[in-house]
């Protein structure tokens, strides 16, 4: 709170009852220098604590020290007391900083909760060795107060890095229909889109994402949603928003083909075979990419032999920047996975590759590359 406030920054503290065993709500209040929040109302006065308020009048959430208790709770979704509730509530980004004894900290189940945690976009605080409370030393320390206040502070910097820039990012599967009940698809669940469009909102750009049918929407406040279910909707969607933006990265895995025809009642299965005919899908990529003056194209490559090849051609066909490249060949990569694992190709011949990741930190790696791209002068 010291450091926080040295720098300039309004706090406002909310405890757990059990955090203010630890430290009286007086000193809190002294070195805060605004009122202490730990119930929901107040006993004496009846008055109600707006846990929703104080989640939306953050700019930023930092629960330190989490203990195992909370963290699983945050993982799960519990709300039981008001730092749970305004958490739920808070739609800024949050930190949170693991602090337990070694053996509370190494086992998986709290792994499993820090995972999740990260899949819901929060950011860790990661703990530390040293001495604890125990007695024992190893890691499950709270890290020191000057490296939370140098993360956010390092994140602040990034979260306006992309302001005044705009990007069209394309997500999720396309849908094709045959009948009204039926349709040829894939398994993309737009996780993966998702995660670069928070990331860019995260930084400050104004995003449009147009999303394929999906049902997984945790999108950052800002983000302009356009849903479509086709690929000609998908590539009409993209058009009229590419001549606006300074940069498009398309994430969407389009379906490259459709039934020939559509009908209008539902199939029945009379016959011992049935043939279907497809025709080609409109190519949102290559489109985009004749329409290219000034903006920075990104594609993706989803690839399961030749992938560097394959990748290298698509990138120089479709006029791209850069290019990044799955592989199904790799565990931790393709659809409905929270992890990808990612080389990025750039078109002057650079060549990038990265470890396995959570696909919100792949976003990350992404954007880090793009910013170079938008913010050369």
């Amino acid at each position: 709170m010291r450091l926080f406030v040295k720098s300039g920054a309004e706090v406002k503290v909310v405890s757990t009852k059990e955090g203010l065993e630890f430290i009286t709500p007086l000193t809190l209040a002294t070195l805060s220098k605004n009122p202490v929040y730990s119930e929901f109302y107040d006993k004496e006065s009846g008055a109600w604590t707006n846990h929703v308020e104080l989640g939306k009048w953050a700019d930023i959430m930092v629960i330190a020290p989490c203990t195992a208790n909370s963290l699983a709770k945050m993982a799960n979704g519990l709300c039981d007391n008001l730092l749970l509730a305004t958490y739920l509530s808070a739609d800024c980004p949050v930190f949170f900083a693991p602090a337990m004894d070694l053996d509370m900290y190494a086992h998986p189940s709290t792994h499993k909760n820090i995972q999740s945690l990260l899949s819901y976009g929060n950011i860790e605080l990661p703990a530390e060795e040293g001495e604890l409370a125990s007695g024992l030393k190893g890691k499950g320390r709270m890290c020191e107060p000057e490296t939370i206040l140098s993360m956010v502070e390092d994140f602040l910097k990034k979260k306006n890095s992309l302001r005044g820039k705009s990007v069209l990012v394309n997500a999720g599967p396309t849908h094709e229909r045959l009948d009204p009940v039926r349709f040829i698809g894939n398994y993309s669940s737009g996780k993966m889109g998702i995660a670069i469009a928070n990331e860019l909102a995260q930084r400050g750009a104004d995003v449009h994402l147009v999303l394929g049918p999906v049902s997984d929407q945790r999108l950052s406040a800002g983000i302009q949603l356009t849903r479509v279910t086709s690929a000609e909707e998908m590539l009409l969607a993209c058009q009229s928003k590419f001549k606006e933006v300074d940069a498009a990265i398309l994430a969407a895995a389009v379906a490259d083909y459709r039934p020939k025809t559509q009908v209008d009642q539902k199939i029945k299965k009379k016959t011992k075979e049935f043939i279907l005919e497809l025709e080609k899908t409109p190519d949102v990529l290559k489109q985009l990419g004749s329409m290219k003056s000034s903006q920075t194209l990104v594609g993706f490559a989803l690839e399961t032999n030749d992938e560097i090849e394959h990748a290298k051609d698509k990138l120089k066909k479709k006029k791209l920047d850069f290019i990044v490249l799955n592989s199904m060949k790799d565990p931790g990569a393709g659809f409905q996975k929270d992890t990808n694992k990612i080389t990025i190709l750039e078109k002057n011949g650079k060549r990038h590759n990265f470890d396995t990741k959570l696909k919100s930190e792949v976003a990350s790696d992404i954007i880090d590359l793009l910013e170079t791209y938008l913010c050369e002068d």
